[in-house]
């Protein structure tokens, strides 16, 4: 079945996602609602989307906009029809009705519902209706959310079905994941349980809202946001409204019914108005003292907010174990909401779905969790677990598990996929290295190197993994949500702290000395990308030799924010992308100008088709709608590069100090127009040093190692600077730039 034009009905954030993706896939599409005003607005806000919708703007070309009245026939031409009206039974209804009446023969037919059973849905479907009629429900934000549930009901055709996961898959990149119709189905069943599990046991508990939110993000793998940074985000009083959805769909005897009742302070807060940040506030707010805003915490036991407080758990890496052992309030914290999710989880099985690890791949791509809650049983150890847990009663799954004690229990990840990914080969793969900043596993005839740091931030220990595994064919990816988000300033200021400069240029030479590395090995280097590509991370993806990138990438250079030149070869590799430009063959300072221009800027590419113009990625490198074929595609390319043969080194021709000169021409304006402060200039100043040659002129060929050598001498020169560590420490307290 091929699905060539689509038409979604109803252009609220759903609709209108869903629509902006197939866009994506340059799929045509026509987005309906009431009135053709109210799908105009709807598709301009996609086009001004941040983060954006639409992998390139131009992309919105595909979408065409109407009302339900007026241009119901587009339904005629459609091959599939996405329902993402308001939830309301008779609504949805009575556009069925006129769906079906007018769609063509065999047309799928689909809502994004994610509270309303499909036997509700379907009720007054024929059976032979049926047959094309499913549930799609996507996450929010649908490009950026991997996870796509088809619910099936009992008359599909299951080759139509089939047909329309490999379509979402393939076409749209997503994790498609077929489940049975029940409450929530499997992401926001589990996900919503574990929100409330984390909590009424931090009332419980008597935890701070900062304590509970520290223990539940990222040491348990799950983002920093915590529960009630996450319920201000989503909407205290749509959690309400989802809550009593669930209390009224699930048996009074399912557990999710003592977590789901009403917390007196939850319904408080939505009677005066403190929703979360759509509102006047919620778990935090942000109030103002004089001309600063300062963000404050309510406290759960007296209903008062004061300054929130940062809790430090001092934990960099996901360890389960090390968490839940922990002789304090946060590892019986973490006990308790584990403990309680695993049990939940696993109740529901064969309930919900007959694949086990489908709920863990559900956590994964829909919540963001590094491990869903079968991954987290397997991580404690099974008899580490029962030797701790209470009552299991009723639960087939742990009953049965406790008399196995079967500690290889968990068999092989992501069954919803037949695409080879790298989490499904590494378990078969040889584990050759591991430091406390990568992994490097051997599978067949070639390295995989990957990131095991918080955000995949580069360290010493990061460039040994990959210097390391340079012997044979490498790709360098990881399955975490980042590829790298740079260099870890936090190391870097250690060493700062303390005055000791030698080490952080020990360190930079390293860096350096690692790229070269990477791009000269005799076998060939693939980086594959995804999520944020930004200052060394890039550095890595741009001196390897081929790159296979996830559409969803945030890549550039981002230094200068932070009061830095890039220094692991960024300048070098940006200077030589640019000057094999037609202009740059005719003017010698176009392109260090070009480059100036960019790397000055810090500006960063959110897609591939985005990066593209600005040289951070070529042409010829792979890009790739769905995250999972990263590896396969990663692969494809060292086999099709037996022969491969390293690229010959660079040289530049500079003109130094004349075009120098204009670079500061440059920053002078900017500085009297108040765009920069002065270590603006100055930072600005010594990224001109090295995109002009520094001492040189056009007669004089510069090597690489020359550029890196510049590179270095600006960096050091400005680490040492107060204001460039003033900048630093702001970045990391509060993950804003500071101006100076």
């Amino acid at each position: 079945m091929d699905i060539k034009k689509v038409v979604v009905i109803g252009s609220g954030t759903m609709g209108s996602g869903i629509a902006a993706h197939l866009c994506n896939a340059n799929v045509p599409v026509t987005l309906l609602d009431l009135t053709t005003e109210i799908s105009e607005k709807a598709r301009d806000r996609i086009h001004k989307s941040r983060p954006p919708l639409l992998l390139d703007k131009t992309k919105i070309e595909n979408i065409k906009v109407g009302n339900i009245n007026d241009n119901f026939d587009v339904v005629k031409e459609a091959d599939w029809v996405v329902e993402a009206v308001v939830e309301r039974i008779d609504i949805k209804h009575n556009i069925y009705e006129k769906i079906f009446k007018n769609r063509k023969q065999g047309a799928i037919v689909s809502s994004n519902t994610s509270s309303i059973p499909i036997k509700v849905l379907s009720e007054k479907l024929t059976e032979e209706e049926k047959k094309d009629f499913c549930i799609t429900h996507f996450f929010n934000p649908v490009r950026y959310m991997g996870l796509l549930e088809i619910v099936k009901n009992e008359n599909n055709d299951l080759n139509k079905i089939n047909s329309l996961k490999k379509f979402c898959e393939i076409e749209l990149g997503k994790g498609a994941i077929v489940c049975n119709d029940t409450p929530g189905f499997l992401g926001n069943r589990i996900g919503v349980y574990a929100m409330q599990v984390a909590m009424t046991e931090a009332f419980r508990m008597k935890l701070s809202i900062e304590e509970a939110d520290a223990v539940f993000g990222r040491p348990m793998g799950i983002p920093k946001t915590g529960v009630f940074g996450l319920y201000d985000l989503i909407g205290i009083d749509l959690m309400a409204d989802v809550l009593k959805s669930f209390i009224k769909e699930l048996s009074e005897n399912d557990e999710f019914q003592i977590v789901a009742k009403e917390i007196p302070l939850v319904k408080k807060l939505i009677d005066t108005g403190y929703t979360g940040r759509k509102g006047k506030g919620g778990f935090y707010r942000m109030n103002k003292s004089g001309n600063q805003k300062i963000l404050e915490a309510i406290n759960l036991e007296t209903g008062e907010y004061t300054t929130s407080k940062k809790v430090d758990l001092g934990v960099e890496t996901v360890n389960i174990n090390n968490l839940i052992n922990r002789k304090d309030k946060y590892g019986e914290y973490a006990w308790e909401v584990i403990s309680k999710i695993i049990k939940y989880a696993s109740s529901l099985v064969p309930g919900i779905t007959d694949k086990f690890n489908d709920i863990d791949e559900a956590m994964r791509l829909g919540f963001n969790w590094a491990m869903g809650p079968f991954e987290m049983l397997k991580s404690i150890g099974v008899e580490n677990f029962f030797s701790r847990i209470d009552n299991f009663e009723n639960n087939k799954f742990l009953e049965n598990l406790s008399k196995s004690k079967d500690e290889n229990f968990y068999g092989e990840r992501q069954l919803y996929t037949d695409i080879e990914t790298l989490g499904k080969i590494r378990p078969s793969a040889i584990k050759v290295d591991k430091n406390n900043s990568a992994e490097i596993h051997r599978f067949k005839d070639f390295n995989i190197v990957e990131f095991t740091t918080k955000a995949c931030a580069l360290d010493y220990d990061s460039m040994d993994a990959l210097k390391n595994a340079t012997d044979k064919p490498l790709i360098v990816m990881n399955e975490s949500m980042q590829f790298s988000a740079g260099v870890n300033l936090s190391y870097t200021m250690n060493f700062a702290d303390k005055g000791d400069f030698k080490s952080i240029e020990k360190f930079i030479k390293y860096f350096q000395d690692t790229c070269k590395t990477l791009k000269y090995s005799k076998h060939p280097v693939v980086s594959a990308p995804s999520g944020l590509t930004l200052g060394g991370g890039f550095e890595v993806l741009v001196q390897s030799n081929f790159v296979a990138s996830h559409t969803n990438i945030v890549v550039g250079l981002v230094e200068t924010i932070v009061g830095l030149v890039p220094a692991g070869g960024g300048c070098k590799e940006m200077l030589w992308r640019w000057s094999q430009t037609d202009e740059a063959k005719s003017d010698p300072d176009y392109a260090p100008l070009k480059v100036f221009d960019i790397i000055g800027y810090a500006k960063t590419a959110t897609s591939p088709v985005e990066a593209e113009p600005l040289k951070y990625l070529k042409p010829e490198d792979k890009k790739i709608m769905n995250r999972n074929s990263l590896f396969e595609e990663a692969r494809k390319l060292i086999h099709q590069n037996n022969d491969f043969v390293p690229p010959e080194e660079c040289k530049f021709n500079l003109s130094g100090k004349p075009l120098k000169e204009k670079m500061i021409k440059v920053l002078d304006k900017l500085y009297n127009e108040k765009i920069i402060l002065d270590h603006g200039m100055h930072v600005g100043t010594e990224l001109a040093n090295v995109l002009s040659g520094g001492d040189t002129n056009l007669d004089k060929t510069l090597s690489e190692d020359d550029l890196y050598k510049l590179e270095l001498d600006s960096f050091m020169r400005l680490i040492e600077t107060k204001q460039t560590q003033d900048r630093i420490k702001h970045t990391l307290s509060t993950g804003k730039p500071l101006v100076n």
